[in-house]
């Protein structure tokens, strides 16, 4: 296992995974932002170099403040062997099994050698599992998608979070809150507020390049809104040079069709994010 520290070889890895995609799309996500500043801390494990057969996106070990912390413990994964990519989820120099933490990846082999281990190590696993969805090229302009003019447009800063964390299918804790804050500070989003500066809809960015957390309040559906701010980040993303892409749940109908209309690709490969957390109880809960 090596640690990938000289910004050369990063280089040369964001080529070698920009030729992988889609399925080296979150690793490719992550090891961008590293080479764009790492604005979270992150680092990049391999199997070896620069033939490497298994490559893992993780967060320094400094920055891991609290081992339950699933939200900002982040790990992905990319493979071109299921067994180098069993070996190196297993090895204890590569992850810390007794951190909650969050895997995710593109490729099937990926999912069955994180429950297959989890099992073993009696480690509870949550999967969702998402549609991938990836966009050829830069969006048009975001006002286009507007069927009003009441709306303004903005950038989400950290007085938002706690707005963010209530509305979130996964938020309503202290963790969440920070992880969204940490988002908003860190990586692209735009939104929009109504005529009195009160949030409307929203777009984040975070960790492995993908759009996330879209999400306009009920009153304001049916008038563009989640289309205007998605172009907007992603406008953002495509001016540093990141590809386009995030993922859907496939019963999420109204979602894709927006998506669809966008000219967004829905993939056959599924976007794996497993939540792992170790069986004994968090001494917060």
């Amino acid at each position: 296992m090596l640690i990938l520290t000289c910004p050369f070889k990063l280089q040369l890895l964001e080529g070698v995974l920009r030729r992988s995609l889609p399925q080296a799309l979150p690793v490719c996500g992550v090891v961008m932002h590293i080479n764009r500043g790492n604005p979270v801390q992150h680092e990049v494990v391999v199997d070896s170099w620069p033939e490497f057969k298994a490559v893992l996106t993780r967060p320094c070990k400094e920055a891991v403040k609290d081992k339950w912390d699933f939200y900002a413990n982040l790990y992905a994964t990319f493979y071109r062997d299921a067994d180098a990519c069993q070996a190196m989820l297993e090895d204890p120099e590569a992850i810390n099994w007794s951190n909650a933490f969050q895997l995710q990846g593109i490729q099937d082999g990926m999912y069955e050698a994180a429950r297959n281990i989890a099992e073993s190590r009696h480690v509870n696993l949550k999967p969702y599992l998402y549609q991938t969805c990836i966009h050829p090229g830069p969006l048009s302009s975001g006002q286009s998608w507007l069927k009003s003019d009441f709306f303004q447009f903005g950038t989400l800063n950290p007085s938002h979070a706690t707005i963010l964390n209530e509305v979130w299918d996964f938020g309503g804790n202290s963790r969440s809150l920070r992880y969204l804050d940490c988002l908003i500070r860190a990586f692209p989003s735009a939104c929009l507020m109504d005529k009195e500066g009160q949030l409307a809809s929203w777009c984040l960015s975070d960790p492995f390049a993908c759009l996330a957390h879209g999400y306009t309040f009920p009153q304001y559906r049916g008038q563009g809104c989640i289309g205007a701010v998605l172009q907007a980040t992603s406008r953002k993303l495509h001016a540093s040079g990141f590809p386009l892409y995030c993922g859907v749940l496939p019963e999420n109908q109204p979602s894709k069709q927006s998506l669809k209309h966008q000219d967004f690709h829905i993939l056959p490969e599924t976007y794996y994010m497993l939540i792992l957390t170790p069986t004994l109880l968090d001494p917060k809960e």
